[in-house]
C-alpha cells in the first residue's frame, strides 16, 4: 500500500466489467480502494498496474480466485482510517468508536457521500452501469 497516498481512486461493482473511462479516471490514484463485486481477477489485474490496490469481496464475488479477497478491510491515508466493505448494511462496528474516519462500500450501485457522526460514509457507485460510472 501508499505509504501516504494523497489521492486514493474509489470504485465498486464492476462485475467483470472495467470500462476504459474508469481506468482514465483512476490513473494517477496513489492507492485504489475497490468495494466488491469485482467479478473477475483480471479487473484487480488491470487496477493493479495503476497503484497498489486494496478491495474487498462482494456477493458476486463467488468463484476460487475470490476466495483470497477479504469481507471487510481497513486501509489508510496518513492519520486518515478507512474501514471498507461490500455492502454497508453489514457494518458490524461502530466506525467512530474503532477510530474510522471514512466508511467506503458498494452493493447499492448508488453513489454516495454522506457523513453521520464524525465518519464518511462513501460508495463510489457502479462502474458497470454507464449511468452510475462514478469512480473518484
Amino acid at each position: 500500500m501508499a505509504k501516504n497516498p494523497t489521492r486514493i481512486g474509489l470504485i465498486s461493482d464492476t462485475h467483470g466489467l472495467l470500462r476504459e473511462e474508469a481506468l482514465e479516471a483512476l490513473r494517477g490514484s496513489d492507492l485504489i480502494l475497490h468495494a466488491g463485486d469485482v467479478g473477475k481477477a483480471e479487473i484487480l489485474e488491470s487496477l493493479r498496474k495503476l497503484a497498489p490496490v486494496v478491495a474487498v469481496r462482494g456477493n458476486v464475488d463467488t468463484q476460487e480466485w475470490a476466495r483470497a479477497l477479504p469481507v471487510t478491510s481497513i486501509a489508510e491515508a496518513g492519520a486518515i482510517r478507512i474501514y471498507m466493505l461490500h455492502d454497508v448494511k453489514e457494518l458490524d462496528l461502530n466506525p467512530a468508536s474503532a477510530g474510522f474516519q471514512i466508511v467506503v462500500s458498494g452493493h447499492s450501485h448508488q453513489p454516495g457521500k454522506t457523513e453521520r457522526g464524525g465518519v464518511w460514509y462513501i460508495n463510489p457507485g457502479a462502474v458497470r452501469d454507464r449511468a452510475g460510472f462514478s469512480c473518484r
